[in-house]
């Protein structure tokens, strides 16, 4: 072997490495993503567009409320792993016993959320038990990618993935697609999907008399408020448009504007889980001292996430332009639809570009400077999409949220010069 070859081959079988733990993470994303594809078009098609709007809607509420996990439990858990290297057993029973609640709130606003856009009493409590299920699944996931690695999180996205293709499939065969047959399917998966963590998690997480909310008040005032406070602010910019035009202009309208999500939902939902698997990679590099491992972890992170992005966006040009039918129906604008597909590919670029130095700042620990960047961005986006809105529509109200997103990645850009700056 030559010197050349010498030097190549570790490099080599370290981006071979990097690329299957990439890869294996981003599995069970993209089979939900997958899964939650199929089921928005499946519905796309058999529902009135309110009723679409509604089904839509809960794929936006649910998420926020994953994101609102992540900053109570998953954040905390990760700093703490940053302070220490290992988090001991009373604080995990700690976390869990915190999840317990967090969940049942993320229920409840899930539920109100549903009902007060409209959708039956029915629809919204099963809304509601299928945010429950999600927001526990959600941190037993951050959990075990902590401690057991990915293999766990991964199985319960498959089969959460599975579930839900096979209750669609069941409900088209029995004629019974409507809007609560759609929020059963959902809960049922979720349900389905909580058992693959394991037994012991399942003991862990239901034990009595474990661990003490007393003790969470600490990781609330230290860490938690700074972070459920960027997540709140970051879903106004994401998002305002979303419930804007949902509780102003009806579901109706918000149904158009949920194909350009439907159809960027892969990219979102990647860039939503890759980083449960970076933040507590890059916490332990920067625990350990090596800020230039964290850096060349953000290096790893965008490609993935740009390389993911792209594929989407090819996967959605594919789709309109050769197989429009499989998208489109009678009662959607095809024009209003493209304009929609552009915005939406334009904005998840956007979070694309930041997301690296947004999860190395909350690696890093630095939710309250990250906290003020989303205020500014947030206010920029609820102010430019109202007016928009109310002057030009529900489409180009969308650019409002790309506004907002702006703002938020110069911000958090400029902070993350200011870290590398201060760390080399």
């Amino acid at each position: 072997m030559s010197a050349v070859d010498a030097i190549a081959a570790p490099a080599s079988g370290y981006r071979a490495r990097t690329a299957l733990r990439h890869g294996l993470t981003a599995l069970g994303p993209v089979c939900i993503s997958g899964a939650h594809f199929l089921a928005s078009v499946v519905f796309l098609r058999a529902l009135p567009p309110a009723q679409f709007g509604l089904l839509s809607f809960l794929f936006v509420v649910v998420p926020f409320c994953l994101s609102a996990s992540g900053a109570l439990l998953g954040a905390p858990l990760v700093t703490a792993i940053k302070r220490g290297g290992a988090v001991d057993e009373g604080e995990i029973a700690t976390y869990l016993k915190a999840n317990l609640v967090v969940s049942a709130l993320a229920g409840l606003a899930a539920a109100a959320m549903l009902a007060l856009s409209g959708a039956p009493a029915a629809v919204a409590a099963i809304a509601g038990l299928y945010a429950t299920l999600m927001a526990a699944r959600w941190f037993a996931r951050s959990l075990t990618y902590v401690t057991r690695g990915p293999a766990r999180p991964v199985a319960s996205d498959l089969i959460y993935g599975a579930v839900l293709c096979l209750g669609i499939a069941a409900l088209g065969f029995a004629h019974r697609l409507s809007l609560l047959g759609g929020a059963q399917v959902l809960a049922v998966a979720a349900l389905c999907s909580v058992p693959a963590f394991g037994l012991d998690y399942l003991r862990r997480q239901f034990a009595p008399g474990a661990g003490s909310l007393a003790r969470y008040a600490s990781t609330w005032r230290e860490v938690a408020r700074w972070s459920l406070t960027g997540v709140a602010l970051t879903e106004l910019t994401a998002n305002a448009h979303a419930y804007l035009v949902t509780f102003i202009a009806g579901p109706g309208a918000f149904a158009v504007i949920a194909i350009g999500a439907l159809l960027m939902r892969p990219a979102a939902l990647v860039l939503s889980a890759l980083p449960d698997l970076e933040r507590p990679a890059m916490a332990r590099k920067l625990a350990a001292g090596d800020a230039a491992g964290a850096l060349r972890s953000v290096k790893e992170f965008r490609t993935a996430c740009g390389a993911v992005w792209a594929l989407t966006v090819l996967l959605a040009g594919a789709l309109l332009m050769w197989f429009p039918h499989l998208i489109l129906k009678k009662g959607y604008d095809e024009a209003q639809v493209l304009a929609v597909v552009a915005l939406s590919a334009l904005i998840v670029a956007v979070r694309t570009l930041r997301g690296p130095e947004s999860v190395l700042l909350q690696a890093a620990g630095e939710f309250r400077r990250l906290a003020g960047a989303s205020l500014w961005s947030s206010l920029t986006s609820l102010a430019v999409t109202f007016v928009l809105l109310v002057a030009a529509g529900p489409v180009l109200s969308l650019l409002g949220i790309l506004a907002g997103d702006a703002v938020m990645t110069a911000r958090i850009f400029a902070l993350s010069r200011v870290w590398k700056l201060r760390h080399g």
